[in-house]
């Protein structure tokens, strides 16, 4: 077996992202009047627009529609883009997979605007073969189809691909594709769904050269 490609997830995986979704997610519902400080903060990591809208909507004013609350967000998220801090190492690693031949591509749930503004504030965007976001699937993660898709695209046995995930809704949308996955965590917390769960991405171009040690647990 070789690894011919990596399909990396975005958010948590290639830039810290998690603060400026909150930070939008609240500027937006201070918009509207609306409180969500019942909910953790961790409430909706790893969940598309669209499953946070279904959790919120009814919170909000009847007027309010999903498009337009859809844009709000996007448009505060990329207004403050200066503020993503990238993962350590994130544009290394993809240098150096680049450099080894190795195809990127990039899978998210996020919108079109968020994975282009994510995708440039790394430095990363010049590797990638391409990129797909929630608005070119018909499902998002944990739905297998962004993953599919991205497979087909490749054209590459699943087995030749690894997935960079960090949410369990991401390794189980990966591993429904039947895609080898990493599990990325700075934490102490491992997905029993991962092939293998890293702590630092460099460690990524240790599978490259050394697949067969994924199996190994």
């Amino acid at each position: 077996m070789s690894i011919r490609a990596v399909a990396w997830d975005i958010d948590g995986t290639l830039i810290d992202s998690e603060p400026l979704h909150l930070r939008a997610l609240l500027a937006t519902c201070a918009n509207h009047g609306v409180d969500i400080s019942d909910l953790a903060d961790d409430t909706f990591i790893g969940v598309n627009l669209h499953g946070v809208w279904q959790k919120l909507k009814m919170r909000y004013p009847p007027s309010l529609t999903m498009p337009v609350w859809v844009d709000e967000l996007n448009e505060y998220y990329v207004a403050h883009a200066d503020t993503l801090i990238p993962i350590a190492q994130a544009k290394y690693v993809a240098t150096e997979l680049s450099r080894l031949g190795i195809k990127q591509v990039a899978v998210s749930n996020s919108n079109r605007a968020v994975v282009d503004t994510n995708l440039q504030a790394v430095g990363v965007e010049a590797f990638m073969e391409f990129s797909l976001s929630l608005d070119d699937v018909s499902n998002g993660k944990p739905s297998p189809v962004p993953y599919e898709m991205a497979i087909k695209r490749l054209g590459l046995p699943a087995s030749e691909i690894i997935a960079v995930e960090d949410s369990l809704s991401g390794i189980q949308s990966a591993k429904s594709a039947e895609l080898v996955v990493l599990e990325f965590s700075q934490e102490n917390l491992e997905f029993t769904m991962a092939d293998r769960t890293i702590r630092c991405l460099t460690e990524i171009l240790k599978f490259i050269s050394e697949p067969f040690d994924l199996y190994n647990h």
